[in-house]
């Protein structure tokens, strides 16, 4: 195969892996939101965080020992797809009287099959590029671009085509979702350990990386982490039903911003994948430490634009907000995945790396979608009067806010750390 197909069968592999996604990420709230589950809008955020603890272990395990990688993905996504159109055909067909356990149930399997797929997705490329000949770290970011713009076009479809209240999300995803379960059996080959090989269950699950606790610099990291990724997912469950909630005041009920929050939510994307092209600059120029400050205070601002903005003459701020995403995610994210690399044994690395992952996006992103419920909960969805509903949001997003820049401040004042600034 040559390098150029190669790299095409890459980006449509990780277009459809983040397309998935994107077709019910930030605009499952609103869904919720309208067929009266607002109140379990953090539990089924949360479900990403709590199966990240454990499926992506265990799923790596299979692809490492028994299944080949690119086979298990391929499993992984078509379990995950039926399990979504499920989910959605339930959610369609029951209109109004939808209930909380089996849409849950159906959306909880079909997560837990997914989330797995964001790891294994990169061991299928990385692997197909190796044998390639070809330099990972050189050609595999720009492939990894398209996943972004995949999870784009899958948001600007779900909402041009009238699905962001409806159930029908989940069908667009669950047959995404399928479509790369066959094709993925199509990607070429991986293989598996060999049975022979020796180690504890403990090595094997990567809780070794957990000894890193005992350095207090590695210790004061990871519980950074887990604080930070509290503010992971609150805007992907949240954003869209606050903007949702303007339809109900005249002035905005007809405004962009109400009519197409997926597309205004979009921005935050497209920052995203820019604000990478930034990283190496800012990294050589500040430091690891600093720009890990910038992104913490970049989720202060995230939060604040929302509080103050408007879908009206206020709308720049939510656009603000969106820019200020792209900082605010990716500069933690891949920052603190250099520091893990460079400060950890190469023994324990992928583990460490694994570790990291856990904290944020497993530990942190879970605890932060059901404390964001509880705020909402009570400033939000206890009002019944339109103006009193948005000073709730308001209310939120700065509480929100203000959690960030505490995390942000006492990360400046208790994390030392040293980097040798590029001259």
């Amino acid at each position: 195969m040559g390098s150029g197909l190669l790299r095409f069968r890459l980006i449509l592999m990780n277009f459809l892996e983040f397309a998935i996604w994107g077709a019910y990420l930030t605009c499952m709230g609103t869904y919720l939101a309208s067929h009266n589950l607002a109140a379990n809008i953090g539990v089924f955020y949360s479900i990403q965080g709590v199966v990240s603890i454990f499926m992506p272990a265990l799923m790596g395990v299979i692809a490492d020992r028994w299944i080949p990688a690119q086979k298990t993905l391929g499993i992984c996504h078509i379990v995950a797809g039926v399990a979504m159109i499920g989910a959605g055909y339930y959610g369609v067909m029951s209109g109004e009287t939808v209930q909380f356990a089996p849409l849950f149930g159906l959306y909880a399997l079909g997560v837990a099959f997914y989330m797995p797929t964001l790891a294994i997705s990169n061991a299928v490329a990385y692997n197909a590029l190796d044998r390639a000949g070809l330099d990972t770290i050189k050609t595999y970011p720009p492939i990894r671009i398209f996943g972004t713009v995949g999870f784009i076009v899958s948001m600007l479809f779900v909402d041009w085509f009238g699905f962001q209240n409806s159930a029908a999300q989940f069908v667009v995803s669950g047959v995404l979702g399928i479509v790369l379960g066959v094709y993925a059996f199509t990607l070429p080959h991986c293989d598996v350990g060999s049975a022979t090989e020796k180690k504890s269950l403990v090595e094997v699950l990567g809780l070794n990386a957990f000894a890193l606790f005992k350095q207090k610099k590695m210790a004061l990291f990871f519980i950074f982490s887990m604080l930070l990724g509290v503010s992971l997912q609150i805007t992907n469950g949240f954003a869209n039903p606050f903007l949702a909630s303007f339809e109900d005041i005249s002035q905005y009920a007809d405004t962009f911003g109400v009519k197409h929050a997926n597309t205004l939510i979009s921005i935050s994307q497209v920052s995203e994948t820019l604000c990478i092209l930034l990283i190496p600059f800012c990294l050589h120029r500040y430091g690891i430490k600093r720009v890990m400050l910038i992104a913490m205070f970049a989720w202060v601002f995230r939060f604040a634009f929302f509080g103050l903005g408007n879908p009206g003459n206020g709308v720049w701020l939510f656009v603000l907000s969106c820019i200020v995403y792209g900082v605010a995610f990716d500069f933690f994210n891949i920052s603190g995945s250099l520091f893990v690399d460079k400060e950890t044994n190469v023994e324990i690395r992928a583990s460490a790396q694994g570790l990291f992952m856990l904290m944020t996006n497993g530990v942190g992103a879970t605890i932060g979608t059901l404390m964001a419920q509880m705020v909402v909960n009570r400033f939000v969805y206890s009002q019944t009067e339109p103006m009193l509903i948005w000073q709730g949001w308001q209310t939120s997003w700065y509480v929100f806010s203000g959690y960030a820049l505490v995390v942000a401040v006492l990360f400046a004042l208790i994390f030392k750390y040293k980097h040798q600034l590029d001259k």
